[in-house]
């Protein structure tokens, strides 16, 4: 055993709190995803064990939404489409979660009817999608940079 195979025990507790994650592409100018990007303060500062099922999920979801929303042109907004039916997609406006288990996306349907979707963590599939904003002269609606500013603070 090398001398670089020593860790401290701070090294340690730190090496536990950080969850792995990964990405791989097909494309070398992919942008960057959310799994390669270092977690923001407010997340990493509680590690991942003592976080419920539904709290690492709305975190990281966050992330993901954040990072699609980095990537839309002017036009565009984020939507989520339902997978395994046929129910549409929803202009998502929030997303909370309930511990210890339930996440919970707030929009609206193509129709601009209110729409809530409350799902158990074992059961989430959610596909991002960039769709038109629904009123052109109005700047899009960026609901990432609202979820992850909490995140962002010391």
């Amino acid at each position: 055993m090398s001398g670089e195979d020593i860790s401290t025990a701070a090294e340690l507790h730190e090496a536990t709190a950080l969850p792995c994650a990964g990405v791989v592409h097909a494309d070398p100018k992919a942008p960057e995803t959310a799994e390669t990007k270092p977690l923001p303060p407010g997340i990493a500062r509680k590690p991942v064990e003592q976080k419920s099922a539904a709290q690492w999920a709305y975190e990281r979801l966050i992330l993901y939404i954040n990072n699609f929303e980095e990537q839309l042109d002017s036009e565009h907004e984020i939507a989520m489409g339902f997978t395994g039916g046929e129910a549409g997609v929803l202009r998502i406006e929030g997303i909370g979660y309930f511990d210890p288990d339930i996440i919970t996306f707030y929009g609206r349907d193509d129709d601009g009817t209110r729409t809530q979707l409350v799902q158990h963590v074992s059961q989430l599939n959610v596909l991002l999608q960039a769709v038109p904003k629904t009123e052109p002269e109005i700047p899009p609606r960026r609901i990432g940079f609202h979820l992850v500013r909490d995140f962002v603070t010391t």
